[in-house]
């Protein structure tokens, strides 16, 4: 028995997944990551989402709420992944190792394009500023942990926690063709060493 072409076409189109706002947040973080938060915007959004406006009211109040709820977000996923990549229960010489090499031998430039976009907006807007505030506070004081482990005192722990972040973060923004070989490798032996 032969189908109409409604059947066929009905077949042939799967079902569109309703959106949920993880996807819009996703979208708002990806913006971020590539345009800023001037392109975290309801209308292009929609459009890279392949959706109406309906969808977003569906989640989001406005655009201050989608802002909101990326800033959460975000905080959440980093404060989670330092937590896993310097457990308490692991040796701390391995753990600052770790951390130190996810950070400088697999650069992730839409993480850093992402952070770097958090904190710009972190100088004009108090949810952004609270949200790095938030994820500082517990990088630092999770390396700070693991410095102490190994025997520095609190305070010099507390520094070398801060050093370790601003190398990290400064090292990710260097032209890789001006560093000289084997200068990471020095830099990281002096920070991450056991006190004398």
């Amino acid at each position: 028995m032969a189908r109409g072409k409604a059947a066929v076409a009905t077949e042939a189109a799967p079902r569109k997944a309703a959106l949920d706002a993880a996807a819009w947040i996703g979208a708002a973080l990806d913006a971020l990551a590539t345009d800023g938060i001037e392109a975290v915007r309801i209308e292009p959004l929609a459009k890279v989402l392949h959706v109406t406006k309906g969808s977003f009211y569906w989640h989001f109040a406005d655009r201050r709420a989608l802002i909101d709820a990326t800033l959460s977000d975000w905080a959440s996923g980093r404060i989670a992944a330092i937590r896993e990549q310097a457990p308490s229960d692991s040796d701390p010489a391995l753990a600052l190792r770790r951390l130190v090499e996810l950070y400088t031998r697999r650069g992730n430039a839409r993480g850093l394009a992402i952070e770097l976009a958090i904190r710009a907006l972190a100088r004009n807007d108090a949810a952004a500023a609270r949200a790095v505030q938030a994820v500082d506070a517990e990088r630092l004081r999770l390396v700070t942990a693991l410095f102490e482990r190994l025997g520095w005192p609190e305070r010099d722990a507390s520094a070398r926690a801060m050093m370790v972040y601003a190398f990290l973060f400064g090292q990710s923004l260097l032209d890789p063709k001006s560093v000289r070989a084997g200068d990471v490798a020095l830099a990281l032996d002096s920070l991450l060493a056991p006190p004398r």
